[in-house]
């Protein structure tokens, strides 16, 4: 996707970029093969499939959630900074925090958000297991997003319990969401959330199935979720 389709893509769906925010997706790009050198920060480093397969792809979520309005975002274990980061530059408004247990991102994505001069933003290093269960972030966020780092199961485990009552977890899933979810229900429904909406759709140019999942939080988190570091993962909620 060259810069030129990646402008008229979002312009179609009403998301138009001034020159400071696409100077900031060049930075970006440049920033991330720069830092790719020496850390793994992702496989995809051709400026085509970055802005097709992490830059637009991360910003789909836009087209079907509104990120119009100041909300508190928190992106768990987001890598090189996916979706949150890509959103941000497209909604300034977004005040967004990012927890990633590699300390390694954690360092690249301050310097990025130096070098971008974004505002509002805040980056931890920690586990989501144990992030979650600090009082000054449970169950404090409008929405929590996720893209593709594990099952719909395990998933919620790790966001549900930073979303506040009556925010959305959104989750960006490949091809297999339905399935997903058809095992994680029990989970959804333990944590407090309830499904709202599977929105599917069709990644230009690759012709690659993508949905974005989005759950509603209807109730508290019971306490002792998320449990300790691991465990979500080798024994999911199903």
């Amino acid at each position: 996707m060259n810069k030129d389709l990646f402008i008229g893509k979002l312009k179609e769906k009403g998301i138009a970029l001034d020159s400071q925010q696409l100077e900031q997706f060049e930075r970006y790009f440049e920033l991330l093969v720069e830092w790719n050198q020496k850390m793994n920060l992702t496989a995809i480093t051709e400026k085509e499939e970055v802005y097709l397969k992490h830059f637009f792809d991360s910003v789909s979520a836009a087209f079907f959630v509104d990120f119009n309005q100041p909300i508190k975002l928190c992106d768990v274990g987001a890598g090189a900074g996916f979706p949150s980061i890509p959103l941000k530059i497209c909604y300034p408004n977004l005040d967004i925090t990012i927890v990633d247990s590699l300390n390694k991102r954690i360092t690249f994505l301050e310097h990025l958000s130096k070098e971008l001069r974004l505002k509002n933003t805040h980056f931890y290093h920690d586990r989501a297991e144990t992030f979650a269960k600090k009082q000054e972030f449970r169950e404090k966020y409008d929405i929590v997003t996720a893209r593709a780092v594990a099952r719909m199961s395990v998933l919620s485990e790790l966001c549900l319990p930073l979303v506040k009552q009556g925010g959305q977890f959104v989750a960006m899933k490949a091809a297999n969401a339905e399935e997903e979810l058809t095992s994680a229900d029990h989970a959804i429904k333990q944590l407090g959330g309830q499904l709202s909406t599977v929105h599917s759709f069709t990644l230009p140019i690759e012709d690659s199935d993508r949905n974005i999942v989005v759950i509603k939080k209807v109730k508290k988190t019971p306490n002792k979720y998320p449990r300790k570091p691991g465990t979500p993962n080798k024994m999911p909620l199903e």
